[in-house]
């Protein structure tokens, strides 16, 4: 099969797998909604038709107003971190490179710790402020790591970007370990926070964080053959014409500002950006022509699963979805790190 037609057998496959997921986390619940329901459900929803779902109004509630918007920000937000994964481990040129690895989810925490700790001081100035915390201080912390990175040499080598982002986050953590001692009162808060949330998903999430995930998954993808030309080496790359310290820069500001959208609205969900990319790289190969496009989809794809896993495997109680994916990925990082000498390069 010719490289095109491997392409799009691998997109049709990704289509067809984010289709289930979403129908899947649309129709699994306390209140079982059948698909053929679904489909006439939204149909409905479209301008100028005017079909009847079966659905009662409480079962048309729970589908569009409860369900829908936490289906849909899950597909968002694993979308963007297995992106932003696999656009740091193009760049780095490490499998093991993650969303987090210069200081993201370490400033959205300490940002969203903040905010929750001194709520009536933020409150004064958003009627949420969490999210918002989050979303600076994940910024925040990139900024902090790529500025000392770039000044001990981080345009040169990746390393130092590396060493810089394990500095700047240890900062962070310990700061916010000190405003947790001295504010015990928030400590549930925020660890619900920590351990990733999409329980409280409205739509108002989606339009919060859409725009910044649209505007940098786009410039992720608009960089993705710049990315292969950079596997064959940093010294190669830059005699072909490749300018290595601007695409560095540019796919790092893209990848945090969407993952600092991602973890605004639904707290710090960890290996999403690890397992995706190394799963697709290792099967649909590594080609970021494909591998990127293909992040997107089954990312969005995992997540959703990830989710439904969490709100059934102990219902009626709800378990973290962090923990979901920590306690497939933790395994998962485990193997890629024994077998990382072998090249996938």
């Amino acid at each position: 099969m010719t490289p095109t037609g491997t392409a799009l057998r691998w997109l049709a496959v990704a289509v067809v797998v984010l289709a289930g997921a979403l129908f899947v986390g649309l129709s699994v619940g306390p209140v079982s909604i059948p698909v053929r329901s679904i489909v006439l459900a939204l149909v409905d929803r479209l301008p100028a038709i005017d079909v009847h779902s079966g659905l009662n109004a409480r079962e048309t509630a729970i589908l569009l107003e409860l369900r829908a918007p936490r289906v849909v920000l899950g597909a968002m937000v694993g979308a963007t971190l297995a992106l932003s994964g696999a656009a740091y481990q193009g760049v780095f040129r490490n499998p093991l490179a993650d969303p987090y690895l210069l200081g993201a989810a370490a400033g959205a925490g300490l940002g969203a710790t903040l905010a929750i700790a001194y709520r009536p001081f933020f409150g004064a100035v958003a009627p949420d402020a969490i999210p918002a915390a989050a979303f600076v201080g994940a910024l925040a912390g990139v900024a902090a790591a790529y500025g000392l990175g770039r000044a001990a040499g981080g345009g040169r080598s990746p390393a130092a970007l590396v060493l810089a982002g394990v500095a700047v986050a240890s900062f962070l953590t310990a700061v916010q370990t000190w405003v947790l001692q001295r504010n015990s009162d928030t400590l549930r808060e925020v660890y619900d926070w920590i351990l990733g949330r999409l329980t409280t998903a409205d739509w108002a999430d989606v339009r919060l964080a859409l725009p910044y995930m649209i505007v940098a998954g786009a410039a992720l993808l608009a960089h993705r053959r710049l990315l292969d030309v950079l596997r064959v080496g940093e010294d190669e790359a830059a005699a072909l014409g490749l300018h290595v310290a601007r695409l560095r820069l540019t796919v790092v500001v893209a990848a945090s500002l969407a993952t600092a959208a991602a973890v605004a609205v639904s707290g710090l969900i960890a290996f999403v950006g690890i397992i995706v990319p190394h799963l697709l790289r290792l099967t649909a190969g590594s080609s970021y022509r494909r591998l990127l496009p293909l992040s997107v989809l089954f990312g969005a794809a995992f997540l959703v699963l990830a989710d439904v896993v969490a709100r059934t495997v102990a219902a009626p109680a709800e378990v973290p979805i962090g923990v979901i994916t920590a306690f497939v990925g933790a395994p998962f990082f485990a193997v890629v790190l024994a077998t990382s000498r072998r090249s996938i390069w």
